[in-house]
């Protein structure tokens, strides 16, 4: 179970070992971090059962995902035709009403544009909150943790797409290969109609080649800034002529195309888009580089270029890419060693990342059991915490880390877990009515072998080792006091109160 507090031992060393974990060092501690990390939290009842399997069966029950039922997935919800084309007949009328000063016509088709418009927006909001809503209720947690992932990875933002099924697609695009093959997944992205929009591709011709997609393929997608020439960038871009999209597919505009000799990172020939990965995957800086993403992601809060790396985040990282190499890319092995390593489970990286507010808010409804609330309130605060998902800041993504954190976030997530907990907003209740029951949270509570009420204390402990992973010295004692003033503290209010304490504290914001 949870410690007792933190001592000032001296600095030890840490394990850069990507050998298992052995079974008698996997426990309650263990399994709640490979929740929190692999997914986004769990109950009591969930870390407990991943504790007894032992870390093997935990790590394969997680990464196994396809033998879990996957959630319904409203595939026919949303409508893909309100942003198309014009059909040839509309294009014809549009052109003889432009060529004659029909301003009637014109102005009808501006309004069917700007309808258009608003009703894609409306389903893009939809979206965002049925992708919150999937977080939430799914039994494949890692398959969502890797889609977030990836998307901001491959960051998309509809604010430049401004085609809602377009996102909807790519995100489905991102979960489908989330752990398949890396090589699979860029060959994907390039062929990707939000990420040929987003990257001016489908502007991307052989009279005037667009350099955008190129530059950010090498730079932020699979290499790292300072592995490729200026020359790679030109020849990329000529590789990726014609790689464009009609409607919601992928075409390929032959006439558009560079059919001439080109040399990218050493490999020459008449390349494509599929030349031009191939040449990404064969550079010595591909499986570092994506590595040290996956551990940024996973593991420990580092740079992501590769150069910088040092000590013991170096050691892992090399031995994780040499891994993927091995493997051919394949991702699903290289994350099961990577969450089964004693490494993984090394005090020093336990309790060490900031959670991002997709982690913060999905994760407390998950591991605390609250009331789902209200989505689009939950979607606007999570906004103002600096993470709106389908509106990543750039294509770099998320910075992450510290950058969570600031007096106006930090707020916001304290206000949100509030409103969680209680269904209150500045002390009223707001919109939501559902009542909370934390006595489900409390093992002690549920034990049919407890004839009458645990201690407060114990109540208080079992609380802090699910919430925090750990207890601070004299934090039961302070918790119980607080539940107290309040109600009995093996009440609702009690437990309410004790968990509003304890969401507060700065370690919440650790995960």
């Amino acid at each position: 179970m949870a410690g007792t507090g933190t001592t000032n031992a001296p600095k030890r060393k840490v394990v850069t070992s990507l050998l298992p974990i052995r079974d008698e060092d996997f426990g309650y501690l263990q399994a709640r971090h490979l929740l929190l990390r692999a997914g986004f939290g769990g109950t009591d009842e969930q870390i407990r059962t991943l504790a007894s399997w032992g870390p093997e069966r935990a790590v394969d029950h997680l990464v196994n995902y396809e033998d879990i039922p996957a959630s319904s997935d409203p595939r026919g919800e949303f409508d893909s035709n309100i942003i198309r084309p014009p059909s040839k007949a509309e294009r014809q009328d549009f052109l003889r009403a432009r060529q004659a000063g029909d301003e009637d016509t014109l102005a009808r088709y501006r309004d069917l544009r700007q309808k258009a418009q608003r009703a894609d927006r409306n389903q893009m909001r939809e979206i965002v909150q049925w992708w919150f809503a999937r977080m939430i209720q799914t039994p494949r947690p890692l398959e969502e943790k890797l889609t977030l992932f990836w998307h901001g990875h491959f960051a998309t933002s509809y604010r430049s797409i401004e085609d809602s099924y377009h996102m909807y697609g790519q995100n489905r695009m991102l979960r489908g290969q989330a752990m398949g093959s890396f090589a699979d997944l860029l060959r994907s992205i390039v062929r990707n109609p939000a990420m040929l929009k987003y990257l001016n591709n489908n502007n991307n011709r052989k009279s005037n080649p667009n350099e955008n997609f190129a530059r950010e393929l090498m730079e932020l997608f699979s290499l790292g800034e300072g592995n490729y020439a200026e020359r790679d960038i030109k020849d990329g871009a000529k590789a990726l002529t014609g790689f464009t999209y009609q409607d919601d597919a992928f075409v390929f505009n032959k006439s558009a195309h560079d059919n001439t000799n080109k040399n990218i990172l050493g490999v020459s020939g008449n390349l494509d888009a599929d030349g031009f990965v191939t040449a990404i995957l064969r550079s010595p800086a591909c499986a570092p580089f994506i590595c040290a993403k996956l551990y940024k992601f996973f593991v420990a809060d580092i740079p992501t270029d590769t150069r910088e790396l040092t000590g013991h985040h170096r050691t892992v990282v090399r031995a994780m890419s040499q891994h993927l190499l091995q493997e051919r890319y394949e991702l699903k092995p290289v994350i099961r060693k990577m969450l089964l390593s004693r490494h993984f489970y090394d005090p020093a990286n336990m309790g060490s990342k900031i959670k991002s507010p997709v982690e913060l808010l999905v994760g407390s409804i998950r591991s605390l059991n609250t009331p789902t609330r209200n989505l689009v309130l939950l979607s606007q605060a999570m906004d103002m915490m600096g993470q709106s998902i389908f509106f990543p800041p750039s294509v770099k993504g998320w910075d992450g880390g510290r950058s969570w954190i600031n007096t106006s976030t930090l707020f916001t997530r304290q206000n949100t877990l509030v409103y969680l907990l209680t269904g209150r907003v500045n002390g009223r209740r707001f919109v939501d009515s559902s009542n909370y029951d934390p006595t489900r949270l409390v093992p002690s509570m549920n034990d049919p072998r407890n004839d009458g009420d645990p201690p407060s204390t114990l109540i208080a402990n079992e609380l802090l080792d699910l919430v925090l992973g750990y207890r601070p010295l004299g934090a039961a004692e302070q918790l119980v006091d607080a539940a107290s003033k309040v109600d009995a503290p093996n009440s609702v209010e009690g437990i309410t109160t004790m968990l509003l304490l304890i969401t507060s504290m700065p370690e919440y914001q650790l995960c």
